[in-house]
């Protein structure tokens, strides 16, 4: 038998391996646990192979508005916080200063430390929300966050809470909520008593059809660690429903360290049942009280005084007979379209004749109103309701409502603490920050201009009960007089963009929409520091409030911006008359209500800057930006779903640059149109992988997260999909040149990671960056292969790109780590084709470098001085440390003068000049890739002599030389060069 060559070997194992990803494709779900494990070494892989990592990579923040904490451990004067897709961070002064720890992951739920040093982390978000990113289990450090290890647990997904035994470290517990999207596998709650070695699943809770209800809260007793209370929460997500409340939603009681469990919520006067949504708990261990904070997602009773007197709701017409409806006052009927914004033509003896005509039905005056903003806050359910549990007995602390604290979407929330000093010193942390001193039955608003107004975790000092500290969607706030003021302590650079933008003004601004953070501006060479507290000037200005979403600008006047918030609210502004004008294209009375998505997409045409483009489940355009609209479309999505979240909807959307009106749609249940004549007619293309999969309760959609036509290939369309609302990983981005008839799989290489952006780097052919939910990734050759963006860019999801074309810059949005900008110029010579071919070398012949006048002074009195060097690009085509020399360089004999007539000291210096005097300029660490590398100018406490040099470079057995030419005698000033 014929031995099969290892080339021809191991490409057929990677032909294998490609089949094995495109079979999976056409048949896809949600990643297995082995499958999510394996992410980490797939992204290392990536990591190796990056050859941009030596460009610098600048964080531009901002971090003036922060991001969202999920939790809050203290130990002394140590505050370990963990944000929700921005890492664990760390601070040792009360908030002045932050340092980052734990690089493997930063999508956290849960942390707890521990005196010894010891600090648990539990990975993935429980709030639920669109954004909240499943995590990989639990990791751990011994020292104080200086090393970390992962500990296990990769199928919980989401993590509530995580406790250290107070007196026994090894023995730790994780609340797990389990899988967001999917089946509940991973839920309940876990215990070790060997420090993470080995886990038990301790408390299981059954669900539905063969899955488990999760856990979102636990609390150790620290009098006794025996004593623990978990909350389990009932609750299914997907991405037209949102289930938010279940029978198994409960609270639960161990006296054995969590061998037996008793469900005391059973007890009366707790409201379990269909309607109980998530449960907070917190206990006060000198009185043994236990608070449970429960979201109610029952209707809440109808009050028949207060509904006669608001008159006329959109709830009303739901079933509303003809006869019913003809029957009613016109002045009443009239007050309530006049108050809920119809149309004038759409009057009340108008609407009455269109429904006498069968034009029209009594419904079609709720259905106009359909939005999935409003349906947040309008819909009446009992909402929060606060219980303590004492001597085995409920009793809910307070008569009223508590209303208008988070409306319909507990599931944001739903914690509550007490004060270690004061039992009746309760704190609810909802859209408002809440304050109780007499045990829950009455309550302050405790907020402050300074503090974002939705909340999440509360840690209240054991021994001052003063001191509090809150985390919220803007970070942590610091209170030293129990919440009457307030610090902000928002240093890091943390924030979860949606969307980035740039302009072309000089220099050019970026733009970006933040989660419920609004819209911000600001400089490209923005880094962030505190000079601003003394100044009172942040050079980031904020645009709109809400959850900023994507962002247009005027490319001929910068100061006409386009910003919007969630569920297709947009706004046109002139910045520099503050002139402002709302843009949310309408339905008619009668229509089907148009859907939009939570990050509805616009697009102010490159072609014509007056042509605005806007996606609900249509698209729209806009001739004059946003003053007059039509509709260019019927539905380009697949109709909808029923549920309470809105779906069905277009999330992408793109003009050709190069043709005018070639535009391109995609859809959140996986649909893709095409229009060659400027939207009058739409082809649907047919998909290389089944984007609707099964039925019912089973039904699965990959989401259109980008669609991109390409500046080099004129037919080159580019889709990126997205599994994450299924919790399916994979990485699918996929290209066609012949209008969908045959695609391309690109990054089959790429780590399982759901792709988020796409962007063609205009200078380069074939040249493309994705961002995933864990960084970013380059090709340079049309998707064939990827590598790491760059290896200091944090484990973090990446949502949008851009590339500002006159600066060759890439902008970076990542939802929790702020925005990142990148200069590719020093990329113009670089071609695919050399990029494992090109040798150690210097990228130019030579460098010159003049003296400064900053060389060796100090800018004022206490200022370091500034050391001389020359800055050489360099291209390497390995990892490794090099050693770094400087000759000089021997003065050519043409050039020597009269010998015979030298001195013995200017003999000497001729000498030592033709032998040349080397300095040795120690090591510089390279990366693969290009590079700056520092060539040290000082000799003793001066600057090397004028003179001719040639610099050496050398990686194990590679060497690279260039002349450097010092005239020091030339000076480099402000006002110039000067002798």
């Amino acid at each position: 038998m014929m031995p099969i060559h290892p080339t021809l070997r191991g490409a057929c194992a990677l032909l294998l391996l490609m089949e094995s990803l495109d079979a999976q494709a056409q048949s896809w779900g949600a990643s297995s646990t082995q499958e999510r494990e394996a992410v980490h070494a797939e992204r290392d892989a990536m990591m190796a192979l990056s050859w941009t990592s030596g460009l610098e990579l600048h964080n531009i923040g901002p971090a003036v508005m922060g991001g969202r904490v999920v939790d809050l451990a203290v130990v002394g004067d140590t505050t370990y916080v963990a944000y929700a897709t921005g890492g664990l961070w760390k601070t040792v002064n009360h908030g002045t200063t932050f340092e980052p720890l734990l690089e493997a992951t930063t999508m956290l739920g849960a942390v707890d430390a521990h005196p010894s040093g010891r600090i648990l982390v539990g990975s993935g978000e429980v709030n639920s929300s669109r954004s909240s990113y499943a995590g990989d289990g639990v990791y751990l450090s011994n020292d104080g966050g200086r090393t970390w290890a992962h500990a296990g647990l990769p199928e919980t997904h989401h993590i509530g809470r995580v406790r250290i035994d107070p007196s026994r470290p090894d023995r730790m517990w994780v609340a797990a909520l389990g899988e967001l999207y999917s089946k509940n596998q991973g839920g309940g709650v876990y215990r070790t008593e060997d420090g993470g070695n080995t886990w038990t699943r301790v408390l299981t809770v059954d669900g539905d059809a063969k899955s488990v209800v999760g856990a979102v809260d636990l609390v150790v007793d620290p009098r006794n660690p025996d004593h623990l209370y978990a909350a389990t929460w009932d609750r299914t997500r997907r991405a037209h429903e949102f289930t938010e409340a279940g029978a198994g939603s409960g609270v639960w009681e161990s006296q054995d360290g969590g061998d037996t469990w008793s469900r005391i919520s059973q007890l009366d006067g707790f409201p379990e049942g269909p309607d109980a949504g998530r449960i907070g708990l917190a206990h006060h261990a000198a009185s043994n009280t236990l608070y449970a904070l429960i979201d109610n997602q029952a209707a809440r009773p109808m009050d028949e005084a207060a509904a006669e007197e608001e008159g006329l709701t959109p709830g009303a017409f739901l079933d509303m007979s003809t006869e019913a409806f003809l029957a009613l006052d016109n002045d009443t009927l009239q007050a309530y379209l006049d108050e809920n914004g119809f149309q004038p033509a759409d009057s009340a003896a108008a609407v009455k004749a269109r429904v006498q005509r069968d034009e029209l039905s009594p419904r079609a005056l709720h259905d106009y109103l359909s939005d999935g903003n409003a349906a947040m806050f309008d819909t009446e359910i009992v909402g929060p309701e606060l219980y303590a549990f004492q001597n085995g007995a409920w009793q809910r602390t307070h008569e009223g409502w508590l209303d208008d604290v988070w409306y319909t979407y507990g599931y944001y929330f739903g914690t509550v603490s007490v004060d270690p000093s004061d039992v009746n010193t309760v704190y609810i942390a909802g859209v408002p920050l809440l304050k109780s001193t007499d045990g829950g039955q009455t309550f302050e608003h405790i907020g402050a201009p300074n503090v974002h107004v939705d909340h999440h975790k509360i840690w209240i000092d054991p021994d001052n009960p003063r001191h509090v500290l809150n985390g919220n969607d803007g970070g942590m706030n610091v209170s030293w007089d129990g919440g009457a003021s307030w610090i902000k302590c928002n240093s890091p650079s943390v924030g979860q963009f949606y969307a980035v933008e740039v302009d072309d003004a000089e220099p050019y601004n970026v733009y970006g929409g933040l989660q419920d953070n609004g819209t911000w501006k600001g400089p490209h060479t923005h880094k962030e520091n505190p000079a601003w507290h003394q100044t009172g000037q942040h050079p980031y200005r904020g645009l709109g409030g809400g959850d900023g979403m994507q962002i247009e600008v005027d490319r001929r006047n910068a100061d006409i911006v386009f910003t919007g918030y969630q569920f297709g609210w947009y706004r046109k502004t002139n910045l520099a008359t503050g002139e402002s004008t709302s843009l949310h294209p309408t339905h008619e009375l009668g229509e089907t209500p148009l859907r939009w998505n939570w990050q509805t997409p616009i697009l102010l045409s490159r072609h014509q800057q007056d042509i605005l483009y806007m996606g609900s489940n249509k698209l729209h355009r806009s001739m004059d930006q946003g003053e007059t609209w039509e509709t260019l479309s019927g539905d380009l999505t697949r109709g909808g779903l029923a549920g309470n979240v809105p779906f069905g909807t277009l999330t992408t959307l793109a003009e050709h640059p190069e043709r005018f009106g070639q535009l391109a749609v995609g859809s959140d249940d996986g649909l893709v149109h095409v229009s060659m004549d400027g939207g009058h007619a739409w082809k649907r293309l047919e998909m290389p992988i089944p984007t609707s999969l099964g039925k019912g309760d089973g039904l699965k959609h990959a989401w259109v997260t980008e669609v991109m036509w390409s500046h080099h290939d004129a037919d080159l369309l580019v889709v990126a999909l997205n599994g994450y609302r299924h919790d399916a990983l994979d990485a699918w981005v996929f290209a066609t040149r012949n209008g969908g008839k045959t695609w391309e799989r690109w990054g089959k290489d790429l780590p399982s990671e759901p792709v988020n952006a796409l962007v063609e780097l205009e200078d380069h052919p074939g040249w493309w960056v994705v961002g995933t939910d864990g960084g970013a990734y380059l090709t340079t050759n049309a998707g064939a292969s990827f590598s790491a963006l760059h290896r200091d860019l944090p484990r973090v999801p990446v949502h949008d790109l851009v590339v500002q074309e006159r600066e060759n810059d890439l902008i970076v949005g990542t939802h929790g780590r702020g925005i990142y900008r990148m200069d590719l110029s020093s990329l113009d010579d670089v071609t695919s084709t050399t990029l494992n071919t090109r040798p150690l070398e210097f990228v130019d012949a030579k460098v010159e470098v003049a003296r400064r006048e900053e060389w060796n002074t100090r800018g004022w009195a206490w200022s370091d001085p500034k050391e001389p060097e020359a800055m050489c690009w360099v291209w390497s085509p390995v990892d490794g440390t090099a050693q770094v020399r400087l000759r000089t360089m021997p003065v050519s004999e043409e050039n020597q003068e009269g010998k015979g007539g030298l001195s013995a000291d200017q003999i000497l210096d001729q000498l030592q000049t033709q032998e040349g005097r080397v300095y040795d300029r120690g090591e510089v660490r390279l990366v693969r890739g290009m590079q700056q590398v520092p060539i040290s100018l000082l000799d003793g406490d001066n600057h090397i002599p004028a003179g001719p040099y040639q610099v050496t470079l050398k990686v194990d057995d590679l060497e690279a030389r260039i002349r450097l030419e010092c005239d020091t005698e030339l000076v480099v000033t402000e006002e110039g060069v000067k002798p």
